[in-house]
């Protein structure tokens, strides 16, 4: 039998390029982000740790206004609701849009009931900290932000 090793499967000058199924999901998923269903807005990051003494909750709130945060607390549960505002930069296109606008509301069920008259919360350089000291009656009140 002869081989004739002069024909070959491919052409010499292609450039082959290694498939990655990821990227090319990753890439479909930013084309249909925009069209899903769902409900708009977005949630901040948040840790909620405990102490001895308190409940702290830390959030990252980057580019929302201390009059657009609203804490409330009932009992055991915390929520942090609030608003960050579109810019509303002009532009021709979007090449990439990742940070969330829009309203955002979180609520945390705390192990016990926190004593609601010395709850504080402070906003600096975009994290929320809010530090809910440990009780055994459960009251409503609403907290300001400083």
């Amino acid at each position: 039998m002869v081989v004739n090793r002069s024909h070959r499967c491919y052409h010499q000058n292609v450039a082959f390029a290694r498939w990655d199924p990821v990227r090319d999901l990753l890439a479909i998923q930013q084309r249909l982000d925009p069209f899903a269903p769902g409900p708009a807005g977005w949630a901040p990051a948040v840790d909620l740790q405990e102490t001895a003494e308190d409940y702290v909750l830390t959030a990252e709130l980057p580019g929302v206004a201390r009059e657009d945060i609203d804490i409330q607390l009932r009992e055991d549960r915390l929520t942090l609701s609030g608003v960050r505002r579109d810019r509303g930069v002009p532009c021709e296109q979007y090449h990439r849009l990742e940070r969330g606008h829009g309203a955002f509301s979180r609520t945390f069920q705390l192990p016990v009931p926190v004593d609601a008259d010395q709850v504080v919360a402070d906003l600096r350089d975009g994290i929320l900290t809010v530090t809910c000291p440990k009780a055994r009656d459960g009251s409503t009140r609403r907290i300001d932000v400083l």
